[in-house]
């Protein structure tokens, strides 16, 4: 008999979220700080500088903040999985019960719900309690080192495309060259974020072409405004 292995979409998540986020932070972020520095009628080395700087700060701000954040969660499962764990020394029987009501609500007849629950609970009882009381499963748990990693390298890769944009661009194209070219960096990032989650890519690809464009016409504004103000 041949097994046949399926691979899911899901089973990205984790990696995925962090590195479409830790991209388009870098693009948007990036490209609206240099769009914003040079409507302010600055030099090229201090747009250049503004937009380095830029990049290395934000990196490491996503580092810190993914770590933070998805470390919290793990915090979270792993106190649920130790009071579980407990739970499950302590009494059993009422455990048992547990986990058979929770199939009796999926529409399996009472018999079979507890004969599930006592052939589960004889295989692997947190494994059964963690997945089907809790909800946690191994392929979506929260993995802090991974999401810091992944968000800061892919923020790094994202912030050099504008960057390096920038350094080619003479200094009286710099602003739309940025743009348009953030602009299409943020369409093809939606474009491969749809496609490797799944979903459909028009929806993708607009979603980030309309904030990158929001946040870009901001910084503009901002610098034209400020930056003449101070001229």
């Amino acid at each position: 008999m041949r097994m046949h292995l399926e691979r899911h979409t899901v089973e990205r998540i984790g990696w995925l979220r962090a590195a479409v986020l830790g991209a388009n932070d870098g693009i948007v972020s990036t490209a609206s700080l240099i769009v914003g520095v040079a409507a302010s009628s600055a030099g090229k080395p201090e747009i250049l500088v503004a937009g380095m700087a830029g990049l290395v700060a934000g990196a490491m701000s996503m580092a810190a903040g993914e770590y933070v954040s998805v470390s919290s969660q793990a915090d979270t499962e792993s106190a649920d999985i130790a009071r579980e764990t407990r739970e499950l020394a302590e009494d059993p029987e009422h455990e048992h019960e547990e986990l058979a009501a929770i199939y009796r609500e999926r529409g399996l007849a009472p018999d079979l719900a507890s004969e599930v629950a006592t052939q589960l609970m004889a295989h692997d009882a947190l494994g059964a309690h963690a997945r089907d009381e809790l909800g946690l499963h191994a392929i979506t748990r929260a993995r802090p080192v991974q999401a810091a990693l992944t968000s800061a390298a892919t923020f790094a890769v994202g912030a050099a495309l504008p960057l390096g944009t920038a350094a080619l661009l003479p200094i009286g194209q710099l602003v739309l060259g940025v743009s348009f070219a953030a602009l299409l960096f943020l369409m093809l990032l939606g474009a491969v974020g749809a496609r490797a989650g799944g979903a459909p890519i028009a929806r993708g690809v607009l979603r980030v072409a309309f904030w990158g464009v929001l946040a870009m016409a901001a910084t503009w504004a901002i610098g034209r405004l400020f930056g003449t103000a101070v001229a």
